[in-house]
């Protein structure tokens, strides 16, 4: 199977949502992989020769080919290994998945980020931004199981952070933004997610997760 893909490697944090975000594609493609973690403090030769330009994870290195930034890796994937595909056939709806991604990583993740790790004086503002931006995934999802229908697609697997690690970060900080009562249909769908077999077993363990963002609030 691995002479098939090539040689396939990732190099990552365990901690970031957005190198999460490949992780859960190549498991979700069955595609095997060799995963290198990587220190931010101290970034390796190879995560600056393969990312000169950003100097971030995540990098998919396919058959020596570097790639940077997790949404291009993700469509990378999904082009190179047909099965399970995450866009959709119908050229427009690619075109708003491809939309709602990108929307996502500007419009929707800065103030949740924003509003769990705001001081006293901004929380007000920081949640109330929060709380619209979750409004507006919520409206997208529909009566939809998933952003992909009924199968996890590109938005899902953008949306990682919401599904999972918005959990942890409100928690940590005394929130309460994504909730059953708040957004009942997003809520419904971020336990769908995390609880889909391939996603559960690709997401790191919540409880080392949680210890890790309880020990940055206090820096």
């Amino acid at each position: 199977m691995a002479a098939e893909h090539g040689e396939v490697r990732l190099l990552g944090k365990w901690a970031s949502p957005f190198s999460n975000r490949v992780d859960l594609a190549l498991k979700l493609k069955g595609v095997p992989y060799n995963y290198s973690e990587e220190d931010l403090a101290n970034k390796s030769a190879d995560l600056l020769k393969y990312n000169p330009v950003y100097k971030k994870v995540p990098v998919l290195v396919h058959n020596g080919n570097p790639l940077a930034e997790s949404l291009v890796i993700l469509e990378y994937i999904d082009e190179t290994w047909k099965n399970n595909p995450f866009l959709p056939q119908d050229p427009y709806e690619r075109a708003v998945a491809r939309f709602w991604s990108k929307t996502l990583d500007d419009k929707i993740l800065p103030p949740i980020w924003n509003a769990c790790w705001s001081d006293e004086k901004g929380r007000e503002k920081a949640v109330e931004e929060a709380l619209e931006a979750l409004k507006l995934l919520q409206d997208q999802l529909k009566d939809n199981r998933f952003f992909g229908g009924e199968t996890i697609g590109l938005v899902d697997i953008a949306a990682n952070f919401i599904g999972y690690w918005v959990s942890i970060l409100q928690e940590i900080a005394g929130l309460e933004l994504l909730t059953v009562e708040k957004f009942p249909k997003l809520f419904k769908w971020s336990q769908e997610f995390v609880n889909h077999p391939v996603i559960k077993e690709g997401l790191p363990p919540r409880d080392e997760l949680f210890a890790f963002f309880k020990a940055s609030q206090k820096k």
